[in-house]
């Protein structure tokens, strides 16, 4: 069934849209500034891209940040006072894993603008078809190790895929930067731009795909795409298991029928 923009374009919190002949701008924020992760994001970006991938009128998909920084801030108590409680962990697994796989289902061609600093979930933009960024960028991964978690949510798969297996490894486990112009050595992002000039090469870029036929567009964009749904589809739920089993009990509690006392 397929949805047209006027159903969704207002519906999210942390989302703006604009459509132009048939290019969606998806603008993340909070209040119109950086965004911040938390319980609202995480649970309507899924929505948000399947909505995206059931409008016909979407040829080409601009994924953006707002501000100075893509992301570099989470709001954790925003998921509550239960956010350790057993349906709190099951709810956040399973948004995780709707969250990569409604990305990677899009139908559209996506360039990926990462307008600054991602220090959390930077996997959002990176996994976009085209990436372009910000003299300003940097990349880090400060949600999972480098706090005292298993690194889930993908990152295990996809830093292993995009920098090797040893280097993967060594990003996920040191917590260290990569900046925008090692990024661009390291084959990360197609380019590396003034911050006042990004968006304006992404509209060129979206333009310039949208000279091509449809399916073409959406059928390349699925065959550019099935090696990474492939790796996601075998890993991600082990990645998630592995990341949320280590938040189970807290320290000292590991089997919490056993008196400890």
């Amino acid at each position: 069934m397929s949805t047209k923009l006027s159903d969704y374009a207002t519906r999210f919190t942390n989302v703006a849209l604009e459509r132009r002949d048939g290019i969606l701008l998806v603008r993340l924020h909070t209040d119109e500034d950086s965004l911040v992760w938390g319980e609202a994001p995480h649970r309507e970006l899924p929505e948000l891209f399947r909505a995206i991938g059931d409008d016909p009128e979407n040829r080409v998909l601009i994924l953006t940040g707002t501000g100075q920084e893509f992301m570099t801030r989470i709001d954790r108590e925003s998921w509550g006072p239960e956010r350790e409680g057993a349906d709190i962990r099951d709810a956040m697994m399973r948004r995780g894993k709707a969250l990569l796989d409604a990305l990677m289902a899009l139908p559209t061609p996506v360039i990926g603008v990462v307008n600054g600093p991602a220090r959390y979930h930077a996997e959002l933009p990176l996994l976009s078809d085209i990436v372009l960024a910000a003299e300003t960028t940097v990349f880090q991964d400060t949600a999972h190790f480098h706090t005292g978690g298993v690194p889930g949510d993908g990152v295990n798969i996809l830093w292993s895929m995009w920098l090797g297996v040893n280097r993967g490894r060594h990003f996920l486990l040191s917590g260290r930067e990569i900046s925008a112009s090692e990024a661009l050595d390291l084959g990360l992002v197609a380019e590396v731009l003034p911050l006042e000039k990004l968006m304006e090469r992404a509209w060129e870029i979206a333009y310039e795909l949208i000279r091509r036929p449809r399916l073409t567009l959406r059928y390349t964009r699925a065959a550019l795409t099935l090696e990474i749904r492939r790796h996601l589809d075998i890993a991600l739920d082990a990645g998630l298991a592995l990341q949320f089993l280590a938040r189970a009990y807290p320290p000292g509690k590991m089997y919490p029928w056993v008196d400890h006392d």
